[in-house]
């Protein structure tokens, strides 16, 4: 009898994890299509592309503008194709959250219905910066509402990894967020740059060099609070092969993040790859950072709960015998 018990209780268990599994997969497949996503956007800005398409949401008023087809066009025009997939695995997430809600974790189809909206706003978004004419301030909220998008769904991705923490974090998961949150204050810097021409201006006349040299120094705190999570790591004992795994590649990145930044400022933007790179490696980083911290963070509260169970039961167990022993 306790056998069938266990079978219906495993089958249960199996049933539940299947829509889990399935919206990991989708979650994990539209991270690598935004970050795709944000490297076509990046190279229709340095290739000029932003317009090539004069019209919103459809370019010269067709799907496809097979007659205007060129490269800068076709930049374009895929940009927003791949956005509208995005838009429609999104909306498809929350229809798949909110239908299995009793099978998953309460916050899933909240979680997802936040990230349906910063696409519908990024969206909204991109539609201004082609009828604002690439204005500076609308250009820069468009790359920051993506980089928060997509922050957004490697959180859920990561929120969902099969995890078991060892307990030993410390306080590497604030870490982690700090050095994360800098990161994201750093890309917007670095889309304000992009989205005014700063690093052109500054060369050409020495205009907005204020502006370029704030994301320049700006590098500092966000080096300094990655470096600390990578030696963190490095000296925290028996840490998660996993979080040590990310640190590493953190610091990795930060370092080709720093020489690819540094070729870009010394070749004046004139390597189009090189800049793409540059924004594409940032994103990288900053995805990153934020599978380390929720990692770190849910090792963290494993660890609390785990010792939450375990103090008052040992206390009790100790208590136990004094109070026996009582004439």
């Amino acid at each position: 009898m306790s056998e069938i018990v266990l079978e219906q209780q495993n089958l249960t268990a199996v049933e539940q994890q299947k829509p889990k599994d399935r919206i990991r997969r989708l979650v994990w497949k539209m991270c690598v299509a935004t970050l795709i996503l944000m490297a076509i956007g990046s190279a229709t800005r340095v290739m000029n592309a932003g317009l090539a398409c004069p019209d919103w949401p459809l370019c010269y008023g067709e799907l496809v503008p097979t007659k205007q087809m060129n490269f800068q066009v076709f930049l374009e025009w895929f940009h927003r194709l791949d956005a509208a997939l995005i838009g429609v695995s999104a909306i498809a997430l929350v229809g798949i959250c909110w239908w299995c809600r009793r099978s998953l974790p309460h916050w899933l189809p909240w979680a997802s219905t936040f990230a349906l909206f910063l696409i519908v706003f990024q969206g909204i978004l991109g539609g201004l910066t082609v009828t604002q004419l690439l204005r500076f301030d609308i250009v820069t909220a468009h790359l920051g509402t993506a980089l928060l998008f997509f922050s957004t769904l490697m959180v859920i991705g990561t929120a969902l990894i099969p995890y078991q923490g060892t307990g030993t974090v410390g306080k590497l998961p604030w870490v982690g967020l700090t050095a994360t949150l800098l990161v994201y204050v750093q890309s917007l810097l670095g889309a304000l740059v992009g989205s005014r021409w700063a690093l052109h201006q500054c060369f050409a006349g020495y205009q907005l060099c204020d502006v370029m040299y704030t994301h320049i120094f700006g590098l500092i705190p966000p080096t300094a609070a990655t470096l600390a999570v990578v030696i963190l790591a490095w000296r925290t004992p028996a840490l998660h092969p996993a979080l040590r795994k990310l640190a590493n590649m953190a610091g990795g990145l930060l370092t080709l993040q720093i020489l690819i930044g540094f070729a870009t400022f010394r070749l004046h933007l004139q390597v189009e790859p090189l800049t793409v790179s540059h924004q594409a490696v940032g994103a990288a980083l900053l995805g990153t950072l934020v599978v380390f911290t929720v990692l770190s963070l849910r090792d963290w509260a494993m660890n609390r709960e785990l010792n939450a169970y375990i103090i008052p039961d040992t206390a009790t167990a100790i208590a136990k015998p004094v109070s026996e022993a009582k004439p």
